[in-house]
């Protein structure tokens, strides 16, 4: 068994005295493990950090076994974010979000969308929003995706503020109204943009309010039922990048 696929590290551990079990997200083959061979060598540690982008060859006798990789680096973007506390705290956190999907179940487009990210944690203004909408990304490829397209109460698409916390659904402000403490805000950046609009540029409180509603339903759907903690990645990463300017 052999293929050869790009990969974003997501993680590693060690394997005997030089090797290294290497976890890579892959386009083709999804959330993929192998053993590499020397991986502990000043050669290849600088390649296999968490948010490196890497080519790599996976080797096996037989399709159900752990395998090796043969890695080569493509590029070693989490190399030149380490002096920043804030996209380490962002690699952090979107390794581990990858790290919930099933062994060797390919996304692409969430492959994609982790790449974009990436290129952009250097960037504290842009790059929680990008983050507050791969945590929506990440809840849809899972199986809890929200309908933020229409008002579950009316069918119509316009002045969607709120969200339901039971359906998931979107809900209008009129609709909404008579049970707003029990509802979900929507920020603006997140609602169904309309025919040739743009979506407005996100402040500290929509922001917020986008981790808010990404997070419960991470707690209900996938954290909370795994018996798992919001990373703490994700809680320092979420204090820094909602500070308000």
């Amino acid at each position: 068994m052999q293929w050869t696929d790009d990969g974003l590290v997501i993680g590693l551990r060690r394997h005997g005295e030089t090797g290294t079990v290497l976890e890579l997200m892959t386009p083709g083959h999804g959330r993929h493990l192998g053993l590499v061979h020397g991986g502990r060598s000043r050669r290849m540690q600088p390649v296999l950090q968490p948010g490196n982008h890497v080519r790599a060859t996976w080797r096996s006798r037989l399709d159900e076994s752990l395998g090796s990789f043969a890695v080569e680096p493509v590029d070693l973007g989490a190399n030149r974010l380490l002096d920043s506390g804030f996209a380490l705290y962002g690699i952090g956190h979107l390794t581990a979000l990858l790290r919930l999907l099933p062994e060797r179940d390919p996304h692409p487009a969430l492959y994609a969308a982790a790449g974009v990210l990436m290129a952009h944690l250097g960037n504290p203004v842009v790059a929680p929003a990008l983050m507050v909408r791969f945590e929506l990304a990440i809840l849809s490829e899972l199986g809890f995706g929200l309908d933020l397209s229409a008002c579950a109460a009316t069918g119509g698409n316009d002045a969607l503020v709120y969200v339901s916390p039971k359906s998931g659904r979107a809900v209008s402000a009129s609709a909404g109204e008579p049970y707003r403490d029990r509802l979900l805000a929507l920020p603006a950046f997140l609602r169904e943009r309309e025919e040739g609009g743009m979506s407005p540029a996100p402040d500290a409180a929509d922001v917020t309010a986008g981790f808010t509603l990404t997070g419960y339903f991470l707690e209900q759907h996938i954290w909370g039922p795994r018996g798992l903690r919001a990373p703490e990645e994700r809680l320092r990463f979420v204090a820094l990048g909602t500070q308000a300017e």
